[in-house]
Order: C-alpha cells, then sequence, then structure tokens
C-alpha cells in the first residue's frame, strides 16, 4: 500500500468534501486519518490515506475533482509525506492550555509558544474558545517526556509567560478527567457577586473604614479568618435587623455569574456557594440562581436587631474546604471532579482540597496555590478553562430562548 496525503484549502462551501471523497471512492482507498478545519469562512481539510496501486492515477483525480470545484489541492506521495504515515497514531495531547485576554495579542501567544518550543513541547492542535467578552484560544500539547517534573516545569513557564505578557493561561492534564469534572462551589463576595457585602452592612453603622481595614488584612492572610469575622460582626452590633435586607437588594452579580451557572446546569454539575458571608443575605441569591447548596455563617438576631455575634458552626478558612468536602461526599462526587472558586486567602484551604482551584481576580496568596488565575471580571471565563466554548454557550442559551447582549 502507498501513502497519499492531499491537502485541500480554499473557501469553504458544500460539496467540496463529497467531491473529493468520490474521486477517492473510485481509487478504493483505505482511510488512515483525516482532520478539517474552517477559519472565518477558509476551508483547510487534510486526507491522509493508503492506495494498492496507481498512486500517480490517484493524484490526477483528486487534482481534477478539486479543480471542479475551484479549490487548491496539495498532493504528497510516499516519501514525499516525511515521517512514517503508517507509524501508530499518537496518543491524546497531554495537557490543555486556555490562554485568555483582552485583548490576546500575537506577541503574548508567540511568547507562550516559544517557552514551549524551548521545553521541547509540541503543539498538537488550536481552536478558538471564545471572543467575548474575552479573546480564547485552547491549546492542546504534548511534552517530550510526560513527568512529573515536565509537568511542573510547564506549569512555571506558562505562569511566567501569563505574568509578562498581561494574559490568563490555565493548563490542565489532558485525557477524561479534564472533561469529568461534576461540582463547582463558588466563594461570594467579591467572586460571585460585586463588593464585600460585610462592608456594605458597615457602610449602615458608620464604621465602613474600620471593617474594610479588618477585610484586607484577612484577604491577604494577616489576620485569622475567625477572629476578623468576630471583630468585624461586632461593629455591627445595634444594627436593625431590616438593614439585611436592604443590602441584598442592592447586590449585583459579578458579570457572567448567570451565564456560568446556567451553562454548568445544562451539563449536569452540581452548583453551590461556600461563603465566609451571612445566610440570611445569600440564601435569596442561591434561590434566584437555582443553587444546589449553601454554606455561609449566621449573624444572630434579638428584638429585632444585630447583636454583633455569629452563631452555630463558623465558615472560615478551614470550614470553607469542610463544606466542600460534606457537599462532594453528599453528591457522591469525588473531590478530584471538584472546582473550586475564590478570591481571597481564606479560599485556599477550599482550592487546594478540590481537583481544580481557580483565583479569580485575587489576592496574591491564593493565586500561588490555585491551578489557575483568572484575572479580568467575568466570571464566565470559568467556562472557557472548563472547556467550554462561547459558541456552545450562545448556541445553548437561543434553544432556550435566551440571548446574549453584546456591546
Amino acid at each position: 500500500m502507498t501513502p497519499v496525503l492531499i491537502t485541500t484549502t480554499g473557501p469553504d462551501k458544500p460539496g467540496v468534501t463529497s467531491v473529493l471523497f468520490a474521486a477517492l471512492t473510485r481509487h478504493g482507498v483505505e482511510m488512515l486519518d483525516v482532520e478539517q478545519v474552517v477559519i472565518r469562512g477558509r476551508l483547510t481539510l487534510g486526507v491522509l490515506v493508503a492506495v494498492a496501486d496507481d498512486p500517480e492515477g490517484l493524484q490526477e483525480s483528486v487534482e481534477q475533482a478539486m479543480a471542479s470545484v475551484a479549490m487548491h489541492v496539495d498532493v504528497r506521495v510516499g516519501d514525499e509525506i516525511g515521517e512514517d504515515p503508517f507509524a501508530p497514531a499518537r496518543q491524546g495531547s497531554t495537557h490543555v492550555a486556555v490562554i485568555l485576554g483582552r485583548p490576546l495579542t500575537a506577541r503574548a501567544f508567540t511568547d507562550f509558544a516559544g517557552r514551549l518550543a524551548a521545553l521541547g513541547a509540541n503543539i498538537d492542535a488550536i481552536r478558538r474558545i471564545a471572543d467575548y467578552p474575552v479573546t480564547g484560544l485552547e491549546v492542546h500539547l504534548s511534552v517530550a517526556e510526560d513527568t512529573e517534573q515536565a509537568d511542573t516545569e510547564l506549569r512555571a513557564a506558562v505562569a511566567d509567560v501569563a505574568s509578562a505578557g498581561g494574559v490568563d493561561i490555565a493548563i490542565e492534564r489532558g485525557g477524561l478527567a479534564r472533561r469529568a469534572k461534576r461540582l463547582i462551589v463558588f466563594d461570594v463576595d467579591s467572586t460571585l457577586i460585586q463588593g464585600e457585602v460585610i462592608e456594605m452592612l458597615a457602610a449602615h453603622a458608620g464604621v465602613e473604614p474600620k471593617v474594610r481595614e479588618i477585610t484586607e488584612a484577612a484577604m491577604r492572610g494577616e489576620l485569622n479568618f475567625t477572629e476578623s469575622l468576630e471583630r468585624r460582626v461586632g461593629l455591627l452590633a445595634g444594627l436593625p435587623e431590616s438593614v439585611l435586607d436592604e443590602v441584598g437588594e442592592q447586590i449585583q452579580l459579578t458579570p457572567g455569574a448567570r451565564t456560568t451557572v446556567r451553562t454548568l446546569k445544562r451539563l449536569g454539575f452540581r452548583c453551590g456557594v461556600v461563603s465566609g458571608g451571612f445566610t440570611r443575605i445569600i440564601q435569596p441569591i442561591a434561590d434566584q440562581l437555582g443553587l444546589d447548596f449553601v454554606a455561609a455563617n449566621e449573624l444572630e438576631v434579638v428584638g429585632g436587631k444585630l447583636t454583633g455575634r455569629v452563631v452555630g458552626e463558623i465558615i472560615d478558612r478551614a470550614g470553607k474546604a469542610t463544606a466542600l468536602r460534606r457537599f462532594a461526599d453528599h453528591y457522591g462526587i469525588p473531590l478530584a471532579q471538584c472546582v473550586a472558586v475564590g478570591d481571597g486567602a481564606n479560599d485556599i484551604d477550599m482550592l487546594k482540597a478540590a481537583g481544580m482551584g481557580v483565583a479569580f481576580n485575587a489576592k496574591p496568596a491564593l493565586r500561588e496555590v490555585a491551578d489557575t488565575a483568572l484575572s479580568h471580571p467575568y466570571l464566565d471565563a470559568v467556562l472557557f478553562v472548563l472547556g467550554v466554548s462561547r459558541a456552545e454557550v450562545e448556541a445553548a442559551d437561543a434553544a432556550d430562548g435566551l440571548s446574549l447582549a453584546r456591546p
């Protein structure tokens, strides 16, 4: 059998593939490999076949067929192909990287590709995964030797490129595990919603600067979260209970939050929140989004006023990880198939416990331990990291009668 590699390029239009394969059928070829991509209406179709006799006749037939539909074709026979066409097909890529930018520049991608080459890693495939609200590319790649050291070097190199290029780069192992995520948990303040609820409450009590100072120290990891929570809540003593409802009505979701939850629910994810905030304010948000579970702190109210104390189990740094494990166990989902998204130091244990930890516009202490960090203020970037494309999101929304308003 003689191998023949056929590469067809030109404007994408109906009939190109059928014309080509009709020509191949007349020569009784054996199919070895096929790949096709369309970029902005331009088609590239590659077909590797094996023919028992008359490869030159096959070449002539293919060239005539493609000329009939005004397509360019390149045909290579036998040794002209280069590497052994009969070698076993390469196994799946060892890693998948998602690169997000606003904008995503050629310089940033050049730096990324250069670092891969320096490590001996090969890019196997690239596809656009998002064009709004950020531009995103999904890159499938393979390292020369798939070892733990190679994995560590790859992740370090990617982190350097992301930092220098002003882009976000998430990298995961390839294979089934990447598509096996089934549960996601979000922090609330500055993650699922914009701003910090306790600071909004503090504004009503006239102690916002004091509360913000304590909050920032805790998020940087400089202050024990339980102690910081008690100190901040103590400053709220005497506030009327009605303030909780007033603040709840003022809350704004992070851009992309509804899209993210809606899409993940379609995929069968269990979605919920684990927060150091307060159940009284978070539960209505969870009900609105259709979340499956909530873990948060309970403010004590006596006589219609806040006492300045928290009652029951404290959801602190350790408590967040405990809650994640509890919900994963409840739904029978291994931690390796869980995703955690947060922004502060009190999310460290939760992100480390999950199979994938995502730092969302996060403090340095969290970025250092997260599997990936997102720096753009759009929560739906989480979808792209999980391999869901913007086109798939919009197609699902359209099927449900929803539409995404773009600026």
